[in-house]
């Protein structure tokens, strides 16, 4: 398994060269650390095994939004993938510019669409004929040509770790369904304000093998060859994203080779300019939850390790059960079967339930792994708490890319005494 950057050294967990309690003493916890060269580790890697073709990797911001890890992204050659116009701004902010930009998502407001036109974006994913609609009459009212790709839904089967991340299934909300395209395209001529540049689709996350990219494949190449039957100036292939990584320690991580073999020759095959979408791949290893043991505690037969992180921090193991290794920072003696939860008033604030667990005591750290991606992106301010803090290595060096919130943060866009109005 390739090195996620966090190693023990003398028995203590280093992010690279840096010892993470010396983090903990000069930041706090609970606190992300992501580490610099894991992502630019994982960025060469996919990057290097689409060589030879005309490709470009399209980082899917909902990832991780952090500013400067955006933008060490961005120093690497990524563009970005959207799905909000908080997204294009964060983007914006971080040094992209418009045509390194796909524009995803079903729910895109008008006000959305015209940010992303006034932006300049290099193509906005269709994902119903309203939107197609709506985005051609926003289109025509700024006086611009959208540069549109329709998202496919080739409805094949994905066995992925939770129903939740499954995007290219029948009944999905996501893209179109494949046999709905051809009467997308043939609406085409009808609105003169966009133009289809490209075909898309994304098949979910967490993806473990190449089996549902073999089936869907043929279903998004077939639908490209429908449109450029029709005359439509196609020049982008969009295969997604959703590239596993290991969570737990018999997983494997995703097969590099094998999914850039199958989609390489589909891609030379179209001539076409291949877009790829990772977002966890990119960051999930790279990034730690670290988090302070407050007590112990023993009730109706069982073990609780509390921590200062709670599930609005990193939810999830409640909202996915998901599977997050927890690691303790020093390495400790002895063993306990526990659950290790949060300070959140609910039963559902958890990181690990019966697991077997260093014996650590309060004032401990540990480490909550693969955290990088979906961690902070998710965090909410449940329980009126603020949101960690961020802190990036790059070797010797680490910095605040992130600042902790304050509780004057909590209540800093809300009104007291109120200004009434009439109607």
């Amino acid at each position: 398994m390739t090195s996620t950057g966090f190693d023990y050294r003398a028995g203590v967990l280093h992010a690279e060269e840096v010892p993470l309690p010396t983090i903990a003493s000069a930041v706090g916890t609970p606190t992300y650390v992501y580490c610099a060269n894991t992502i630019r580790h994982r960025f060469h890697q996919l990057d290097q095994a689409f060589h030879g073709v005309p490709h470009h990797i399209h980082f899917a911001v909902k990832a991780n939004s952090n500013l400067s890890i955006l933008s060490l992204l961005r120093s690497l050659g990524a563009g970005v993938d959207i799905v909000s116009g908080g997204e294009l701004y964060r983007a914006l902010a971080a040094g992209f510019h418009g045509r390194d930009v796909v524009f995803s998502g079903v729910g895109k407001t008008v006000h959305e669409i015209a940010q992303a036109l006034n932006a300049g974006v290099q193509l906005i994913n269709i994902e119903s004929e309203a939107e197609l609609v709506t985005v051609n009459a926003v289109a025509e009212r700024l006086g611009v040509i959208a540069p549109i790709a329709i998202r496919v839904n080739p409805e094949v089967t994905v066995d992925t770790p939770h129903a939740y991340i499954k995007t290219g299934e029948k009944g999905q909300k996501f893209g179109i369904p494949r046999d709905d395209v051809s009467r997308l395209v043939a609406c085409l001529p009808d609105l003169p304000n966009v133009q289809l540049r490209g075909l898309g689709m994304h098949l979910g996350s967490q993806i473990g093998n190449a089996d549902p990219l073999r089936d869907a494949l043929p279903r998004l190449l077939s639908a490209l060859e429908q449109a450029r039957a029709a005359g439509q100036p196609i020049a982008f292939l969009d295969v997604g994203g959703g590239l596993s990584v290991p969570y737990e320690a018999h997983e494997t991580e995703a097969d590099i080779d094998d999914y850039a073999r199958i989609v390489r020759a589909a891609a030379l095959d179209t001539g076409l300019t291949l877009l790829l979408e990772p977002g966890r791949f990119l960051v999930a290893e790279a990034g730690v939850l670290l988090t302070e043991v407050l007590y112990r505690k023993h009730a109706a037969g069982k073990d609780f390790v509390v921590t200062d992180a709670g599930m609005n921090d990193l939810i999830r193991p409640a909202l996915y059960q998901a599977y997050h290794a927890i690691d303790p920072v020093v390495i400790t003696d002895g063993a306990v079967v526990a659950d290790i939860v949060g300070p959140i008033c609910e039963s559902g604030d958890f990181f690990a339930k019966d697991r077997a667990v260093p014996d650590v005591q309060a004032g401990a750290l540990l480490a909550v792994r693969t955290a990088g991606a979906y961690g902070f992106s998710m965090a909410s301010n449940y329980n009126s708490r603020a949101r960690p803090a961020e802190v990036l290595v790059d070797g010797e060096q680490f910095a605040v890319v992130g600042v902790r919130e304050s509780q004057e943060d909590l209540v800093r866009l809300e009104r007291a005494p109120l200004h009434w109005r009439t109607a």
